[in-house]
C-alpha cells in the first residue's frame, strides 16, 4: 500500500520545511511547489490524495488556483491556507467546495488533523464504530434479557436504530451481521413482550400503557387545534424510524424539533386496520359496528382505506371539535403538484390532514417488480431509495413551503416494515386473506412458536368475519405460507418488506412535532 501523496503550494515553502518534514516522519509523501502554476503542472505529470494551497501567492492567486484544479479534478480535495481571516475570500473558498480551511500561523497537529480528517476519516470512523459497537453491544444484550416495559422497549429499539444506521456507513460493515443476530433476539423477546402485554392494554383501564394508534388524534393532534396555527399532519404510510432518522437532518434545516412521541402501532399493523384506528380514534371491532358504512371488512374487495375523511370527521364530531378540516391522499406526482400549489388555500383550515403513500408503494413494488429488487436488494438500499425520493419529493417541498409560515406540523405514521426471511406454515380455508405477516379466517392451522394466535379476536377488539374466525400474527422476520406451491411461494416472497405482524420495526413508529425555524 503506497503512502498518501501531498501536493503542497506556497510561495514561502521553504519556510514550511519543519511542516513537511514533520508530515513525512507520519508517513505521507509531500511535493513542494512554489506556485499555483507550479501545482496546476504537477497535477498533470502526477496523482495525489490532497492538495495544500496558499491563498495569497504571485502569479496565480489561491483562489484562482483552486477554481482550476475543482474545473479538471473535481473529486481531488484541497485544503485553502491563508493568513487573512476576510470573511469574503472563507465564503468563496467553502463555495468552492474545499475540503478544509486553516489560518497561519499552522501548528503541526493542526495540519495533521485535517490530512487525518480528508484521508483517513472513513478508516477510522469505521474502527471507532466498530470498537463502539462491540462495548455496547453487551449492554443491549444485558437490556433485552431483561423484564423490560414499553418505553424501554423503545429505548433498545431506537438504539439498535442508530446503530445500524452508523454501521451502514462504515466501509466494510464488520458488525452489521452481528447487529442482525442482535435484532433477531430482540424481536424474540418483543414478541413475547407483546403476547404477555397487549391483551391488558387494550382492556385494563388501569394498566400503564404506550400512546396507541387510536389514541393518536386526541392525544397529540386535537390539542393543537384552535390555537390559532393552522395544523397540517402528514402521514407517511410505511414509515420506520430509521428511515426517520436519515429524513431528520433533511428537514432540521428549517424545523426544530419540538417532541418526538414514539407510538405502539395496533394490531394487526396494516394500513385497513392501523390508520383507519388513527382517522377514526376507534379499535377495529368498534368501527365495524358502530361505522360499519364505513368499515370494509376483510372478506370484501374494495380498497380499505377510502374512508378516512369520513371517519376523522365522526371522530371530530364525537369529540365536540368545531373545526374546517382538508384531506388529501397523494399517490403519484401530479396529486403532489396539485398540493403544492394549493398550500395557500390550505392555511384557511383549522386541520389538514396528508396521506403519502410513497413508502408503502416502494415496498409493494419490491415485492412485485424485479427491477426495483434490484435497486434495494437489502436494508440499506431500501433506506437509500427511501431517501432519494424523499429528496426529490412534493412533501419536502410542502414542507419547506409551510417552514416560513405560522403553523404547527406532525410528521407520523401508521406503521413500520419489516423484511421477512422465514417461512412458517399455515393452512386455512379458501376465504382467509392474504396478507403474509397475519391470518384471519377459520380452522386456522399453524405449528410454530413464532407466531400469536388469537382464537377469540373479542380480546384485542378485532372483527370477526365468522363466528369461529380466529387471527394469527407472524412474529420477528417469519412470514405466513400455504403448503400448496411452497417453495415457489417461499422463493417469490423471501428478503421482501412486508406489514402486518408483530417486530419493533413494524409496531414502533415515530411522532414528531415540528416548530418551523423562520
Amino acid at each position: 500500500m503506497r503512502n498518501n501523496k501531498i501536493l503542497w503550494a506556497d510561495d514561502e515553502i521553504d519556510l514550511l520545511k519543519p511542516h513537511i518534514i514533520f508530515l513525512n516522519n507520519k508517513g505521507y509523501e509531500v511535493t513542494p511547489v512554489n506556485s499555483g502554476s507550479d501545482a496546476l503542472d504537477a497535477l498533470a505529470s502526477d496523482v495525489f490524495d490532497i492538495v495544500f494551497l496558499d491563498e495569497n501567492m504571485p502569479g496565480l492567486t489561491g483562489l484562482e488556483t483552486l477554481s482550476q484544479i475543482k474545473e479538471n479534478y473535481p473529486s481531488l480535495p484541497v485544503v485553502m491556507i491563508t493568513k487573512s481571516e476576510e470573511e469574503h475570500i472563507m465564503e468563496e473558498a467553502i463555495g468552492a467546495k474545499i475540503a478544509d480551511y486553516l489560518i497561519k500561523p499552522l501548528n503541526p497537529n493542526q495540519i495533521l488533523l485535517s490530512v487525518k480528517r480528508i484521508l483517513d476519516n472513513k478508516r477510522l470512523v469505521s474502527e471507532q464504530t466498530n470498537m463502539s459497537y462491540q462495548q455496547e453491544f453487551r449492554n443491549i444484550s444485558m437490556d433485552i434479557n431483561e423484564n423490560l416495559d414499553f418505553q424501554e422497549w423503545i429505548d433498545v429499539y431506537k438504539k439498535m436504530v442508530y446503530w445500524e444506521l452508523r454501521i451502514d456507513e462504515t466501509e466494510e460493515k464488520d458488525m452489521a451481521e452481528i447487529l442482525t443476530m442482535q435484532k433477531d433476539e430482540a424481536n424474540s423477546g418483543f414478541g413475547s413482550f407483546v403476547m404477555d402485554t397487549y391483551e391488558s392494554w387494550l382492556n385494563d383501564p388501569n394498566v400503564e400503557k404506550p400512546l396507541l394508534s387510536h389514541r393518536v388524534m386526541k392525544e397529540e393532534v386535537f390539542p393543537l387545534i384552535g390555537q390559532g396555527e393552522p395544523v397540517f399532519v402528514f402521514i407517511i404510510d410505511n414509515l420506520r424510524y430509521d428511515q426517520w432518522n436519515l429524513m431528520e437532518p433533511v428537514i432540521s434545516e428549517f424545523y426544530s424539533i419540538e417532541r418526538e412521541v414514539p407510538f405502539y402501532s395496533i394490531l394487526p399493523t396494516t394500513t385497513a386496520y392501523a390508520r383507519n384506528a388513527i382517522f377514526s380514534g376507534m379499535l377495529p371491532d368498534e368501527m365495524a359496528k358502530k361505522h360499519a358504512d364505513l368499515w370494509v371488512g376483510e372478506e370484501e374487495d374494495e380498497g380499505k382505506n377510502n374512508n378516512e375523511k369520513e371517519f376523522l370527521q365522526r371522530n371530530l364530531d364525537r369529540n365536540n371539535i368545531k373545526a374546517s378540516i382538508s384531506y388529501n391522499k397523494i399517490l403519484q406526482k401530479n396529486q403532489g403538484k396539485q398540493l403544492v400549489n394549493n398550500v395557500n388555500n390550505l392555511m384557511t383550515n383549522d386541520l389538514n390532514m396528508i396521506v403519502y403513500n410513497f413508502v408503502d408503494v416502494l415496498s409493494h413494488a419490491r415485492t412485485d417488480m424485479k427491477m426495483i429488487r434490484e435497486l434495494a436488494p437489502d436494508e440499506s438500499a431500501y433506506r437509500s431509495l427511501t431517501m432519494s425520493w424523499f429528496n426529490h419529493s412534493t412533501l419536502l417541498e410542502i414542507l419547506r413551503m409551510l417552514s416560513e409560515k405560522k403553523v404547527k406540523v406532525v410528521i407520523t405514521t401508521d406503521h413500520g416494515t419489516i423484511r421477512v426471511k422465514r417461512p412458517v406454515k399455515i393452512v386455512g380455508d379458501k376465504n382467509t386473506n392474504t396478507n403474509l405477516r397475519y391470518k384471519v379466517g377459520r380452522n386456522l392451522n399453524v405449528k410454530s412458536s413464532e407466531v400469536y394466535i388469537c382464537k377469540n379476536p373479542d380480546d384485542l377488539h378485532l372483527p370477526k368475519p365468522n363466528v369461529s374466525s380466529s387471527y394469527v400474527f407472524a412474529q420477528k422476520d417469519s412470514f405466513l405460507a400455504y403448503p400448496n406451491n411452497y417453495n415457489y411461494y417461499v422463493n417469490y416472497y423471501k428478503d421482501t418488506f412486508q406489514h402486518g405482524g408483530i417486530s419493533l420495526e413494524e409496531m414502533i413508529v415515530p411522532l414528531i412535532h415540528l416548530k418551523p425555524k423562520n
